[in-house]
């Protein structure tokens, strides 16, 4: 008798296949799935202790957290393959375009209605801390000269101790920053001074970084003696360890940023990945941000050193948060930006390459 031959088994059976020998071998389904992927323009050192109570809380999910510069995140956004789950960027504009170009899935639950309406668009992205941008000196700085306190004083040493300070300063890149660019296009909005400033700094050759944690190693090395338009999370941990850095936040206006979040629509892992950002704006992943980190929590009524009401109250009418709303789309326009660049190559009185 001819016994029939068996079909091969294809590729899709293989999966339930191997499903039902995992649960009665005993093995965890969940081995099957793929982690959730975080890409992030936010370094672990610091957002480390938020990853450490999400996991807590959630030790089911396998957490892939990748920290990259803020054009990569965006990058990835578009050509990432697999997508990303989740995205965070300190460049807030390249986010907000993203979102509109409906790269974002909404979030529907307790915590994204409850978010205060400000910190929010449409339910798809949100700003989940709330972080001044500061200045930063070498404690030898003051043998040679008063540090500034106020936009108007940087200004003045760059002017009259522009000797002494030849390539000492360091700031942001706005041609390879994506958040650079964006502290340059506020600064602009609420300083008569800017351009100024911007000729100032040409005038001392300052040096241009594309990170925080860059300019942060030059001043702790002496090689810069002053920095302009930092992170102030960044800076804040930093100068824990590094006393021979002393952070400044500008008493005259204070620019203030925010990490924004959102579940990709095209997500591997979407229910982990509202999971993750849910708990970002939950109360007790904010209290973590006010207590744990200088990220400074967004959410009204959490208490901890790092508030965004503890800020209001020590700096007050000068402090002037990025807005997350439509108008942030205005900065990455391909003619404004072509525009804003080429008149700050112009103030700034080098020959730079603008990389696109």
């Amino acid at each position: 008798m001819k016994v029939p031959s068996l079909p091969p088994v294809s590729r899709f059976t293989w999966g339930p296949l191997v499903l039902v020998l995992m649960l009665v071998l005993g093995e965890p389904a969940r081995a099957l799935a793929s982690p959730l992927v975080v890409e992030a323009a936010l370094d672990r050192d610091v957002v480390a202790p938020l990853l450490e109570a999400f996991q807590a809380n959630h030790p089911d999910i396998d957490l892939d957290f990748r920290d990259r510069s803020t054009l990569e995140v965006d990058d990835l956004v578009v050509q990432g393959d697999p997508a990303p789950d989740v995205v965070i960027s300190s460049a807030m504009p390249w986010q907000m375009a993203r979102v509109n170009e409906g790269y974002a899935l909404p979030l529907d639950s307790p915590q994204s209605r409850n978010w205060p309406a400000w910190a929010k668009w449409r339910d798809e992205v949100f700003g989940f801390t709330f972080e001044p941008i500061v200045m930063a000196y070498r404690l030898d700085l003051t043998k040679h000269m008063m540090p500034p306190r106020t936009h108007a004083d940087l200004h003045t040493l760059l002017t009259t101790q522009h000797d002494l300070l030849q390539q000492k300063v360091t700031t942001y890149s706005p041609l390879t920053s994506g958040i650079g660019y964006t502290l340059f296009q506020q600064d602009a909005r609420y300083s008569l001074r800017f351009w100024d400033l911007v000729a100032g700094m040409g005038r001392v050759d300052a040096q241009l970084e594309d990170n925080t944690r860059a300019m942060l190693e030059g001043i702790s090395e002496g090689r810069y003696w002053l920095g302009y338009n930092l992170l102030g999370s960044y800076a804040m941990v930093w100068a824990q360890d590094h006393p021979e850095v002393i952070v400044q936040l500008p008493q005259d206006y204070s620019l203030v940023m925010m990490r924004m979040a959102f579940v990709h629509r095209a997500a591997p892992n979407p229910d982990a990945a509202k999971v993750f950002v849910n708990f970002l704006l939950s109360r007790e992943g904010q209290r973590v941000l006010a207590g744990q980190t200088p990220l400074f929590s967004v959410l009204p009524g959490i208490i901890g050193p790092y508030t965004a009401q503890r800020l209001r109250d020590q700096v007050g009418e000068r402090i002037y948060p990025i807005p997350l709303n439509a108008s942030l789309l205005a900065f990455v326009d391909p003619q404004r930006r072509s525009a804003f660049l080429a008149r700050w190559r112009r103030e700034f009185r080098r020959e730079l390459r603008l990389d696109d």
